[in-house]
């Protein structure tokens, strides 16, 4: 048991080094731009029809929920300003971290972990070549700019969905769905979901990477290297969400002041 502890604290000393390696390495000499766009490409574009089937169906179903539930209560007019708080804050955030990580994380990872066993990361630093500024740098750098953007995309996809259920499929005026949001949904809450989709694209990228250049053991080790890494982000993405989600709403007032100065 002590073993156990003393190995997961090493490893968690060693990934807090290497993500301050991979930030120094970004800042000091970043790593090609061709680099950075194939990473944008794979981790972004690519991911754009699994984010839209994910907050396209989460939109429906809050919808078809939503108003099943407030109709017979009177409040069939909030059916809209659920789901895009729902969307904006929470579920728009958690279900594209989760998808990039199912999709992306693991191919990171897995990657990674066969160029470790296959020593191309060691062949990499016998030409001089840094792995963290080659391999890891511009995934982190393009994690950084395209988790925001696909949880955009998710919560405007799943606004979308919840409009065509609610107005399309249930016969909601329009204006009852829509007229709501502009007063009620506000700045606070982009914020809060782009802090973490911003967030959560670091926890994706840094711990796919760790597990991947840390991976020993062969083929079997890149198998269980890929599964312990979707596990660990995903319980990690739960965690800080509940963090976050505490922090910025005790913080409420500090940064609606900041954002509307």
């Amino acid at each position: 048991m002590l073993k156990a502890i003393l190995d997961a604290l090493a490893s968690l000393g060693d990934y807090a080094v290497m993500i301050s390696q991979v930030i120094w390495v970004s800042i000091r000499r970043p790593p090609k731009w061709d680099l950075i766009r194939d990473q944008v490409y794979e981790i972004g574009v690519a991911s754009l029809p699994v984010v839209a089937i994910t907050g396209f169906s989460t939109g429906m179903v809050l919808a078809a929920q939503s108003y099943f539930q407030l109709s017979d209560k009177g409040l069939a007019s909030a059916t809209g300003l659920m789901v895009t708080k729902a969307m904006m804050v929470e579920l728009g955030p958690v279900l594209t971290a989760f998808m990039v990580t199912g999709r992306v994380g693991a191919s990171m990872c897995a990657t990674l972990g066969t160029m470790r066993v296959t020593e191309q990361i060691d062949a990499l630093r016998s030409m001089a070549v840094n792995p963290l500024r080659y391999l890891v740098a511009p995934r982190f750098i393009a994690g950084l700019f395209t988790m925001p953007l696909l949880t955009i995309f998710s919560t405007l996809m799943g606004v979308i969905g919840g409009y065509m259920i609610a107005v399309g499929y249930y016969g909601m005026a329009s204006n009852s769905f829509l007229d709501p949001l502009p007063i009620h949904v506000d700045l606070f809450d982009f914020f809060s979901g782009i802090t973490k989709a911003f967030v959560f694209g670091v926890i994706i990228v840094t711990i796919s990477c760790y597990r991947g250049m840390t991976t020993t053991g062969g083929a079997a080790g890149v198998g269980k290297a890929t599964t312990n890494s979707v596990v660990i982000c995903y319980s990690v993405i739960l965690i800080v969400n509940f963090l976050l989600t505490v922090m910025l709403n005790s913080s409420y007032d500090c940064i609606q002041e900041w954002l509307e100065s």
